[in-house]
């Protein structure tokens, strides 16, 4: 009888250790934060943009500022060109595309020391982004400068809202980094980069 109730107390933790282990390992699982947006019917969008200017990339059409302290023949203000290049003073043309403001100051500085200047203090300024283009129905379409952190709520709003035949369910973008690729759909959240193109598509009612 002894051995029996033994036999039995054991069973009986094991089985009650192996329904703690059980509900321990079931975690319920939420998909992450952060992948590719979807509007309600499931369609993939575009999300895009950028968070802050210490980030941005130089394209075509931003106008920048290089200022080197105590040297105003080597202060500028001027335009990116089609080329992605700007004309600076004794050092010509350069390549500024793709480039940050902080990685485009470090390349003057290494250019200036290189015979010109000692210890050259140089400071790179974004003055006016290349704008993003908005077209459809919206109040004023056209281009506008572009802002890191832009979102679509917000571009709309620069371009004085939508019309009254406006859809919310009819938003695309084309993306500048991709300006081949087909038009996908966006949302009010959605993020904006510069020369990004959005068309904003007439509703039926």
């Amino acid at each position: 009888m002894q051995c029996f109730l033994k036999y039995f107390l054991r069973s009986l933790a094991a089985a009650a250790m192996a329904m703690t282990l059980s509900s321990c390992s079931t975690v319920a699982t939420t998909p992450a934060d952060n992948v590719s947006s979807s509007d309600a019917t499931g369609t993939e969008v575009e999300t895009g943009g950028v968070e802050s200017s210490e980030n941005y990339r130089l394209g075509q059409g931003d106008r920048i500022s290089i200022q080197v302290f105590d040297e105003p023949d080597l202060t500028m203000n001027t335009q990116v060109g089609a080329s992605g290049s700007i004309n600076y003073s004794y050092l010509g043309d350069m390549q500024v595309e793709n480039k940050t403001a902080e990685e485009l100051e470090k390349d003057i500085v290494r250019l200036l020391e290189d015979g010109y200047l000692v210890n050259p203090s140089v400071n790179v300024t974004i003055v006016e982004y290349r704008p993003f283009f908005i077209n459809g129905e919206v109040k004023q379409p056209g281009s506008y400068p572009y802002q890191p952190g832009l979102t679509l709520d917000k571009a709309i709003t620069l371009a004085g809202g939508l019309t009254d035949r406006a859809s919310k369910r009819k938003m695309f973008l084309i993306s500048a980094q991709n300006p081949n690729g087909k038009q996908k759909k966006v949302t009010l959240q959605n993020k904006v980069g510069p020369g990004d193109i959005i068309s904003i598509e007439e509703g039926f009612f």
